[in-house]
């Protein structure tokens, strides 16, 4: 769960792992989580994934959570936030027994780069992941060769209309 929410919303793994059930606003049609940034910063991501709503609500009601951490360390007795450095860890053994290397931050790269292949306005992006600056969102989201090449195009085609 922690996984899915941190890549269907870009969160940082500490911003994910700092979810409390009262940061989500499961109302139909306008689900929403606030997350707390870096710097202190707070944002709101819309929950747009219909298959993550189901799954947060299916979790509630698992957990039978209603206040406090979303995600809960169980090692030490107290139920405190998962830290992000357990959530590494969790995500590495899961990793192993799948046969596959991920990261936590590479679940933001590959959110930012569906939003881009999505032709996502850069500018959206950079509010989606709250970056401050746009110049680091576009290490994040890189064109593919043929948005490269329709943008190209598209332009010619105005240059040459304009010319007519």
């Amino acid at each position: 769960m922690l996984f899915e929410l941190a890549y269907v919303t870009g969160a940082r793994i500490s911003e994910a792992c700092s979810v409390d059930v009262e940061d989500l606003d499961l109302r139909v049609d306008d689900e929403h989580v606030t997350l707390r940034g870096k710097g202190g910063k707070i944002r709101t991501a819309l929950l747009d994934d219909r298959g993550l709503v189901a799954l947060l609500r299916l979790y509630l009601q698992r957990t039978s959570y209603t206040t406090g951490p979303l995600f809960r360390a169980s090692i030490n007795g107290r139920g405190g936030s998962l830290s992000p450095s357990s959530a590494r860890s969790r995500l590495q053994n899961y990793c192993a027994a799948a046969g596959v290397v991920i990261t936590p931050h590479q679940l933001r790269h590959a959110h930012a780069q569906e939003l881009t292949d999505a032709d996502v306005n850069p500018e959206v992006i950079r509010r989606r992941l709250g970056h401050s600056r746009l110049e680091t969102t576009l290490i994040y989201a890189q064109a593919k060769d043929s948005m490269v090449d329709n943008e190209i195009r598209a332009a010619r085609r105005r240059r040459d209309a304009a010319r007519r």
